[in-house]
């Protein structure tokens, strides 16, 4: 299988899960109907998020809504897939973590254009550990492919230090 069918084939993996989960959601679950799944810890919910993470921009004029949340994402998410496209020297997990970020931001781009929101419904709450906003699964796919990407980087610089050393004790 080609590279160019192993990238299209987890970006629209990636979008068809967000894809269902909210279609799932917005047919079974009321709008703003609680539904707890390990007591108020982890509940789902149906909410339309008309801005950008956690409702950021929800309250912009609709020109700004339309550059910050559908053009300038559009342009974004397309140089992304450019890229990766035209780097064959990306490594493995460099590549998935692009391709998860540009399947969800795909997936919540669709959303705005469909719907003039996007469909949030999962709630994590443990208290003052750890407490998130409301989001989907297209919002765990873009965290997901961020914290791989940054990992990657990490090993990556670790390894170059490691061979920069080993030819620094060589010489």
């Amino acid at each position: 299988m080609s590279r160019t069918w192993k990238i299209a084939i987890i970006i629209i993996a990636n979008i068809a899960l967000d894809q269902i989960s909210k279609v799932i959601v917005r047919s079974k679950i009321d709008y703003r109907e609680v539904i707890e799944l390990i007591g108020e810890k982890f509940i789902l919910t149906n909410v339309e998020n008309t801005g950008a993470f956690l409702g950021m921009g929800s309250d912009m004029n609709p020109t700004l809504k339309l550059i910050f949340l559908l053009i300038l994402p559009v342009v974004v998410l397309g140089m992304v897939l450019y890229y990766i496209l035209k780097n064959k020297h990306l490594d493995r997990l460099s590549l998935v973590a692009f391709c998860c970020i540009i399947g969800g931001g795909i997936a919540n781009v669709y959303d705005r254009i469909m719907y003039g929101s996007v469909t949030d419904f999962l709630h994590i709450d443990l208290g003052g550990v750890f407490r998130t906003g409301i989001f989907n699964v297209a919002d765990m796919s873009v965290t997901f492919g961020m914290i791989i990407l940054v990992y990657a980087s990490l090993t990556q610089q670790k390894n170059v230090k490691k061979i920069n050393t080993i030819s620094e004790s060589e010489d």
